[in-house]
């Protein structure tokens, strides 16, 4: 059976090499006659796994020295109240900019913990850009900056982060980490979860600096301290194991298809790709997302009708063309194309979208 072209917000594509690895190691992984999920956490042989995962996120992302890598579970999710949990003081609050329903959710945890405000947002439009630089409400008052780095549903990201952001900066980079360079040193926390990006559901990337780990509000129960898992090396208790040794994996493929500036370039050439076949309709596809906020992982659009919008997904479907259902708060149609995905599926994609067109004008 050939592969999937395999366009699903996540759990995602993942790279067929790295598959193919995992595969072939999966009843014996380095000759200990054991797959690695059935290896102690506290073995070398898993250590190796787990310490080189570590040491590829910060030389691929070129994390500074006073930042720490951490493994953690939960998803993103946990990170909404885990972040407010440790760093949200009773007086100062926590700026949150509005950009989709995660940064939403987000800043529904934080209301749960202390004072909050919305510095920015473009929930009017249903989230249609990303909020303009100067048009952001921030003070050296606020406890920390949230933001959203890039938002699936929706189909927007944000271009820069060169901007005075007056508090520390914390970013849930879930759909997007390690899809470009990026300036690690401008931020106090970067969070994902790894289901699309970096590899299967179940674990969560968190780098940190190690001063604000030093600074962490006290009350806060043992395994929901960012210092219990620093100073564990991420294994206080047991991690996903097999989560982590797949994140290990593609990490690895990434630096052999040239790192986070590999990526760049190959995301890029994606979504121009399918970009291009939403211009060229003449308004029978429509995208989402204004032109200088949209996303090269999710491409969002919209047909004519909801009659056609069904027949495009049932042909799409037909045509071996997986998860390209539009979220339900936006409609329509989204591709997902993060890192794994082949330029190869979206030329594909494209020239399906164009015979599509032709035939129903």
């Amino acid at each position: 059976m050939t592969r999937a072209h395999n366009f699903n917000a996540g759990p995602a594509a993942l790279p067929t090499e790295v598959l193919e690895k995992a595969q072939k190691e999966l009843t014996n992984f380095n000759n200990t006659g054991m797959s690695v999920m059935e290896l102690s956490h506290r073995s070398a042989d898993y250590e190796e796994v787990h310490n080189n995962a570590a040491a590829l996120m910060k030389e691929l992302m070129n994390i500074p020295d006073d930042y720490e890598v951490l493994f953690l579970q939960g998803g993103a999710s946990l990170q909404f109240s885990m972040l407010p949990m440790n760093f949200l003081p009773e007086k100062a609050p926590g700026n949150y900019v509005l950009t989709g329903s995660w940064s939403e959710k987000a800043l529904k945890e934080a209301e749960a913990m202390g004072p909050t405000k919305v510095g920015g947002s473009a929930k009017e439009t249903n989230y249609t850009y990303i909020p303009a630089f100067d048009s952001l409400d921030m003070d050296n008052d606020d406890a920390y900056v949230h933001i959203t780095s890039n938002n699936t549903i929706f189909g927007t990201q944000w271009q820069d982060f060169d901007y005075d952001w007056k508090a520390p900066l914390f970013a849930d980079m879930s759909s997007d980490i390690l899809s470009r360079p990026i300036p690690v040193e401008r931020f106090s926390v970067i969070y994902a979860g790894a289901q699309k990006n970096l590899g299967p559901s179940g674990v969560t990337t968190v780098i940190i600096k190690k001063s604000l780990i030093e600074n962490e509000k006290s009350g806060v129960p043992t395994v929901l301290k960012y210092s219990t898992h620093s100073k564990a090396n991420s294994l206080y208790h047991t991690p996903p194991t097999f989560a982590i040794y797949m994140l290990n994996n593609v990490l690895e493929w990434i630096k052999a298809n040239g790192g986070a500036e590999g990526m760049e370039k190959r995301n890029k050439q994606k979504s121009d790709t399918i970009y291009a076949a939403i211009d060229e309709s003449s308004g029978f596809y429509t995208g989402h997302a204004e032109k200088d906020s949209r996303s090269r992982m999710n491409v969002t659009f919209t047909l004519p009708s909801e009659d056609l919008t069904k027949a495009f997904l049932t042909e799409a479907k037909e045509n071996g063309f997986i998860g390209l259902n539009g979220h339900r708060s936006v409609g329509g149609c989204r591709a997902s194309i993060y890192n794994a995905v082949t330029q190869e599926s979206c030329d594909a994609l494209a020239s399906f979208m164009k015979k599509f067109h032709e035939s129903n004008r």
